[in-house]
């Protein structure tokens, strides 16, 4: 599964744009300096998301949308097309939609 699958995954389970969930991180007061525990477990608590799925969020709330190349482009199963994440929700992404 590529990063951005991950991100569309928890939209679809959350009901919110991965966007949206990084405002109501730094609402709880998450920002870049925030370990990944505290993050996975209100991820836990209020979305039912298990570790995977939280880690994409935590990378995005921690780290912001660019990702390592070390997949970009690559034919395996965790390619991603782009170096740099689509946090506005997967109905809004030019690389996916119509």
């Amino acid at each position: 599964m590529s990063f951005q699958a991950y991100l569309d995954a928890v939209e679809t389970k959350t009901g919110h744009t991965p966007r949206e969930l990084i405002k109501l991180a730094e609402e709880r007061g998450f920002d870049a300096s925030t370990k990944a525990t505290p993050i996975l477990e209100w991820l836990k608590e209020d979305y039912g998301l298990g570790r995977g799925h939280g880690m994409a969020i935590v990378h995005v709330i921690t780290k912001g949308p660019r990702i390592s190349t070390k997949h970009v482009g690559t034919s395996g199963s965790h390619s991603d097309e782009s170096d740099t994440l689509w946090l506005d929700g997967k109905a809004t992404n030019p690389a996916t939609s119509g």
